[in-house]
C-alpha cells in the first residue's frame, strides 16, 4: 500500500480538534513521517500508525508546528527499546537543537539517530521500494518540499517467453530494467519480446508552508498526489503573502499548472472554525481537490 494518513491538519496553534501539522506516509511496509508537530505521538497511537515501522522522519522547515513533537517521539522510541536505526532529515541546526536536548536530559539513545541535513534540491533516498526527493519552498525561513515517488522496475518478465528464449533466471533483473539479452548463438532479443509494461509508480508530494509561487513547479508535474499548504480563503490574499502563506484558490492553480492527479488542502489557520469553504473556493478552480482530514488515509 501507498497511502497518507493525516495526523495533523492544522496551522500554529491547535484549535477546533485540529493539529499541527504530521503525516505518515506508508509505503511498502515503512511509515516515513512528514513533519512532527505538537501531540504527534497521541495522533500516532490514535489511528493506529506503528511507530516501529518508522524509518525515516522529514522536517520541513523549524517552525515549530512543524517539529514540536520530534524530541518526545524520539524519546519514547529509546523507551520502547528501539534498536533499529532511525534517518532524521531537516535543516542544519535540527541537530544541534536535538542534541542539546538529549544533552540535557542525559539522554542517550539505544540506537542509531542518522541525520541528514537538508540544503537543495537533492534526491536523499532511493531503493528498490522507493526514490525520496528535496526541493525548496518559499516561506520566511529555509523550508523544503518532499517528492516520494515508488521505484518499481518498469517492466515485468513474461516466464514462458523467458524460458522459450533460454534466460537464466539470474538476467531477470536486468529484463525488468529494459535490458535486451543475448542469447548463447550470439542472437540479441529484444526485451519487448520478454517483458510486458509493470506496473505505474505512483507519486507523491509535499509542499510545506510556502509562499503562492511556481518555483517548484517541475519538481511536481503529474504527479498522482500533492498536498499543497492553504492557511488562508482568498479574501485574506493579502494576509497570506505577508506570512509567505498560500490561500485554497492558490492551491488549486498550483494544482492545475502542475497538471497533477489530485490536490490535498491542510495547514488550515485557527481564525476558521469551518475548513469546509476551503474545498469550495479550490474546486472552484481545481475540481480534483479534498480537504485533508485527520485520521483519514488517502490512497495514492
Amino acid at each position: 500500500m501507498f497511502g497518507v494518513t493525516i495526523l495533523g491538519n492544522n496551522s500554529a496553534v491547535p484549535a477546533h480538534d485540529r493539529h499541527p501539522t504530521a503525516q505518515a506516509v506508508t509505503i511498502s511496509g515503512e511509515v516515513l513521517l512528514l513533519d512532527c508537530g505538537e501531540g504527534t505521538q497521541l495522533q500516532i497511537k490514535n489511528y493506529h500508525v506503528k511507530r516501529s515501522r518508522i524509518t525515516r522522519i522529514f522536517i520541513s522547515h523549524l517552525h515549530g508546528d512543524h517539529y514540536f513533537g520530534l524530541i518526545g517521539l524520539i524519546s519514547s522510541m529509546a523507551l520502547i527499546n528501539r534498536t533499529a536505526p532511525l534517518h532524521l532529515y531537516g535543516p542544519a541546526p535540527l541537530k544541534t537543537l536535538i542534541d542539546l536536548q538529549l544533552s540535557v536530559s542525559d539522554s542517550i539513545l539505544p540506537y542509531e539517530l542518522i541525520f541528514h541535513p537538508l540544503e537543495g534540491a537533492a534526491v536523499l533516498e532511493q531503493n528498490a521500494k522507493y526514490r525520496i526527493e528535496t526541493f525548496p519552498v518559499e516561506h520566511k525561513i529555509p523550508c523544503f518540499g518532499f517528492l516520494i515517488r515508488e521505484n518499481h522496475a518498469p517492466r515485468k518478465v513474461n516466464p514462458e517467453l523467458a524460458r522459450q528464449y533460454e534466460v537464466p533466471q539470474a538476467y531477470f533483473e536486468k529484463l525488468r530494467w529494459g535490458a535486451d539479452y543475448q542469447a548463447k548463438d550470439g542472437r540479441f532479443i529484444k526485451n519487448e519480446l520478454l517483458t510486458v509494461p509493470g506496473r505505474k509508480n505512483s507519486s507523491y508530494a509535499y509542499c510545506a508552508d510556502t509562499l503562492f509561487t511556481d518555483s517548484f513547479l517541475p519538481f511536481i508535474e503529474k504527479v498522482d498526489v500533492l498536498y499543497h499548504e492553504s492557511t488562508y480563503l482568498d479574501d485574506f490574499e493579502q494576509q497570506a503573502k505577508m506570512r509567505f502563506h498560500s490561500t485554497a484558490r492558490q492551491a488549486a492553480m498550483i494544482a492545475e499548472k502542475a497538471a497533477v492527479g489530485r490536490l490535498l488542502l491542510g495547514h488550515f489557520s485557527s481564525k476558521f472554525k469551518g475548513i469546509a469553504p476551503f474545498e469550495a473556493e479550490a474546486r472552484a478552480v481545481f475540481p480534483y481537490t479534498d480537504l485533508s482530514q485527520e485520521g483519514v488515509t488517502y490512497l495514492v
